[in-house]
């Protein structure tokens, strides 16, 4: 993945502060630098340890996994659906308060790509696996069997209640989390010329000195971990919907785990081929090709399927979610049993794997944002894609539920043959499991490749470009990790897939709550807050001066000065001298 270098140069326009060195200085970043021998020798070991006990000793670590499972579900899934709200709003509030003008970048640069391209990477490193493998499934299931205490199987309360939870997994929560990850790295690296690690991001929280050292190391290991986890259950998740493709459309009466880790080797050479090749020719071109193929299936299922059913769908949708929307977010293990199950196999699973992906879809997307104010990165993060998001379940979860509605049984089909079943009841059904099957390959391929290159960077101190060996290492590891969750999750591999990855996201949660804290301590002294702090003070005390000295009947006059002339005008007239020559609490009869 090849972005450009952080150009050398002011991030503001401002003076230097009196006080030390101009903040906010963009420094050069190498493009490539050294292996960070204890991050990547810890994280290595324990990864390749894990692998191995999978593949040798997979009913133990099947059965540590369960009892772990249910350690952190009982004692902490309060903790994941509580911070997954508090990131939501903290991102917003970001967004709306003054800190959003602020540039990632100099306060004159320009975004880096273009606004199409930069939602299609985005895109597609976020969720683009997710979106295929439950967006019949999801809305689907919550029709037939809607989340506990919240409506009859399918009645139009359920309808209503399937696309509302839906939304609330896939928009504004899943896209906040990455935001806050995100927005941090992005204005570490171009607006103060950090290097771009999840652990330099804590420097205004730890100093830099500790950042650096053990404590700092720790940070990117666990996010390397997080990293692995996440993107494998992906991985998982695309190897399982493949197979179920292959199934439906006959080409397989049904796809073992064997033929299913042969699905994830072919795919991990692939996405490593990817990965070496760089962002201009790997991902951006991936990335435009998935969003044009996906358009293409979204738009087809749109007219050939129940058309006015799903521009109902749209509005109604966004109503509910809004409406359920405090019921969903307080909903814990609290409430009952089936309803810890069901989080378990739902919001909490969803939680944890947003969680464990931050690490790689925020460095990504830090990494292409350059240039755009945190307004715009938020507003681009959060917005555009759970419009997406919407709009792509309204699609497939509404010609989903037209079928049962309309007698054609696809609830009864596994998870990842659903989608494949819809496609089936339309003219071209084998032409669009195809294109579906391929799109999932592709959506495999760039989401990996992306994951392995920040782990790459994670690896390498921040590394632009991390070297070709780092990268396939993780890359063949990735692969290797998504093979051990299926063959501990046995005959129900997503279950497998699922409590591997909301063991790993808990300690990742905790380092993104004091990310949240770093980055507001950071935002607070920026050059361009600053400034406006520095204005507003000196406005404020000119007219206050006005108004005792000359009883309100005053203007402000401001003109340049030598630091002469104006120290021997702020001694007559009560000014104040600013660095460089200007005043505050200028005040003129």
């Amino acid at each position: 993945m090849s972005l450009k270098e952080p150009t050398t140069g002011p991030a503001s326009s401002d003076p230097p502060e009196p006080s030390g060195p101009a903040e906010g200085a963009v420094s050069k970043a190498e493009q490539r630098r050294p292996t960070d021998r204890i991050v990547f020798g810890v994280a290595a070991v324990l990864v390749v340890a894990f692998i191995a006990w999978g593949v040798f000793g997979t009913d133990s670590l099947s059965n540590v996994s369960s009892a772990a499972l249910s350690g952190v579900m009982s004692g902490a899934g309060w903790f994941f659906i509580l911070t997954a709200s508090g990131f939501v709003v903290f991102a917003l509030w970001l967004a709306v308060s003054r800190y959003g003008k602020i540039p990632l970048g100099r306060d004159d640069e320009q975004p880096e790509f273009r606004t199409s391209s930069w939602v299609a990477m985005m895109f597609s490193a976020g969720m683009g696996i997710g979106l295929m493998f439950f967006g019949v499934a999801e809305p689907l299931t919550f029709f037939t069997d809607p989340p506990p205490g919240t409506a009859l199987p399918g009645t139009s309360e359920a309808l209503d209640t399937a696309m509302a939870t839906t939304l609330f997994h896939w928009t504004l929560h899943p896209w906040a989390i990455y935001a806050v990850v995100g927005l941090a790295i992005a204005y570490g690296t171009f607006r103060k010329g950090r290097s771009q690690l999840i652990s330099a991001a804590f420097a205004p929280l730890l100093g830099t000195r500790r950042t650096e050292g053990p404590f700092g190391k720790a940070i990117d290991v666990f996010a390397i971990f997080a990293t692995l986890f996440g993107s494998a259950a992906s991985l998982g998740l695309g190897a399982l919907q493949i197979g179920g493709g292959l199934k439906a459309g006959g080409w397989l009466d049904n796809p073992t785990t064997g033929l299913l880790v042969a699905i994830i080797a072919v795919l991990t050479v692939a996405f490593i081929a990817s990965a070496v090749s760089g962002v201009a020719k790997g991902i951006q071109w991936l990335s435009n090709i998935n969003m044009v193929l996906a358009a293409v299936l979204a738009f087809f299922v749109f007219v050939a399927g129940p058309t006015v059913l799903i521009l109902n769908l749209v509005p109604g949708a966004i109503g509910h979610y809004f409406a359920d929307l405090a019921s969903m977010a307080a909903r814990t293990g609290a409430d009952g049993a089936p309803t810890a199950e069901w989080l378990q196999s739902w919001t909490v699973f969803y939680w944890a794997w947003w969680i464990s992906w931050t690490p790689f879809v925020g460095m990504f997307i830090a990494r292409i944002s350059r240039g755009r104010t945190i307004k715009q990165f938020i507003t681009g993060v959060i917005l555009i894609p759970s419009t997406v998001s919407l709009i792509w379940f309204a699609i497939f979860g509404g010609a989903a539920i037209a079928q049962q509605q309309a007698g054609n049984d696809l609830a009864s089909a596994g998870t990842e043959e659903q989608l494949f079943g819809l496609l089936q009841s339309f003219p071209l059904g084998s032409v669009l499991s195809v294109v579906a099957m391929l799109l999932v390959a592709i959506f495999f391929v760039s989401g990996a490749d992306a994951a392995s290159v920040v782990m790459g960077t994670l690896s390498q101190k921040g590394s632009i470009e991390p070297s070709r060996g780092i990268v396939i290492f993780w890359g063949t590891v990735m692969g290797a990790i998504a093979a051990v969750m299926l063959l501990i999750g046995g005959k129900d591999a997503l279950a497998g897939i699922q409590n591997i990855t909301i063991i790993m996201a808990l300690p990742f949660v905790i380092i993104m709550v004091l990310l949240c804290v770093a980055l507001y301590k950071d935002l607070r002294n920026d050059p361009l807050i600053r400034r406006d702090d520095r204005s507003q003070e000196a406005i404020e005390q000119a007219v206050e001066y006005g108004m005792k000295e000359h009883d309100g009947d005053f203007v402000l006059n401001v003109k340049p000065l030598t630091m002469d002339e104006g120290a021997d005008e702020a001694n007559t007239r009560g000014h104040t001298v600013l660095p460089g020559g200007g005043k505050r609490n200028t005040s003129q009869t």
